[in-house]
């Protein structure tokens, strides 16, 4: 099997396809049966899905892998702020999107628990891109049974997503982190909700998060105390007497000037915030992160998909770090 790396550009370049016209992440190799998994540190899987709508028609999140994979191909792995290529430590691979059914979220969850459980029974640090944010729940459920009580979650947000259920939807976007508290592998109290803020927030999902004992880290603390002393109470948190670390990230936990492209939340996170953040996340140790909630047909510069791949890159620059340290 070959490997290839992300290049400068090339007027010659072929891109490796997904399916017809969507390049791989990065150009990365693809990957079609799941014991080529074994050969990769990094799998890529995209979730073109979107649950119910929760306000106004259809968000267009659904093409959220695509459009993150064709804004992809400009870059490489290497971040000069660190001075490391992460793919001279890891090696990546696409393997490609979770069959989904519109409406049927039997079927679709079933499907990223299958795909997202082959990445992880392979040892290889799942990068999931979405989709709206209620795939995270099947993702972090599906690592919990492999780590019962042991998984902390970093959930990076303007919203709690807590809710009990939105109408009578207990999927939906709005619910991931309700389940998860209810998850009998999960321990909630190992889960950190960081950069909440705004009147999209309803007082019951606090109360929620207080009742199970999950962690809420406003994004008024972020900016009062700094996103270093942030990250470092979330890891102490979600690290302690962990097997693994999951990373989800919701595009409005950026500021509404650094996301035009999502739901427009003001008063967030920088873009620069999020990026270290993440990348000490993956220094950390963290071994699985998704991306999800944006909107591609919202704008013709696509910065919501490029923040995904630049999302993407610290953290796996992040991991790659570690492992250089670990081998010291």
């Amino acid at each position: 099997m070959r490997y290839s790396k992300p290049t400068i550009y090339d007027p010659n370049f072929l891109p490796n396809n997904i399916y017809s016209g969507v390049p791989s992440f990065l150009n990365l190799s693809v990957i079609e049966k799941k014991e080529e998994l074994k050969e990769v540190d990094v799998a890529v899987m995209g979730v073109p899905w979107e649950g119910g709508c929760t306000i106004g028609g259809y968000s267009s999140c659904t093409e959220g892998p695509k459009s993150i994979r064709s804004a992809s191909i400009r870059y490489t792995g290497y971040l000069p702020d660190f001075d490391i290529d992460c793919f001279q430590h890891l090696k990546g691979a696409d393997y490609g999107d979770v069959p989904v059914q519109n409406g049927n979220y039997e079927f679709t969850f079933a499907e990223i628990r299958k795909k997202y459980g082959e990445i992880l029974d392979a040892g290889a640090i799942p990068v999931m891109f979405g989709g709206d944010h209620g795939i995270a729940y099947p993702a972090i459920s599906e690592m919990a049974k492999r780590h019962p009580k042991k998984v902390g979650v970093l959930h990076f947000d303007a919203h709690l997503d807590n809710y009990a259920e939105f109408g009578d939807d207990k999927l939906s976007r709005c619910s991931p982190f309700y389940r998860l508290y209810n998850d009998s592998n999960m321990d909630p109290t190992k889960i950190v909700h960081i950069g909440i803020r705004g009147p999209r927030n309803h007082q019951q999902e606090r109360e929620n998060a207080r009742r199970f004992g999950a962690t809420v880290i406003p994004c008024m603390e972020v900016k009062r105390y700094g996103w270093e002393k942030a990250i470092e109470k979330a890891l102490a948190i979600a690290g302690k007497d962990t097997e693994a670390m999951y990373v989800t990230i919701c595009a409005d936990s950026l500021d509404a000037a650094y996301m035009p492209q999502g739901p427009q939340d003001m008063g967030g996170l920088t873009s620069f915030e999020l990026l270290m953040m993440v990348h000490e996340a993956g220094l950390a140790g963290a071994s699985s992160f998704d991306f999800v909630e944006i909107y591609p047909e919202n704008g013709s510069l696509q910065t919501a998909s490029h923040v995904g791949c630049w999302l993407a890159l610290y953290f796996l620059n992040g991991v790659a770090e570690r492992r250089m340290k670990a081998k010291k």
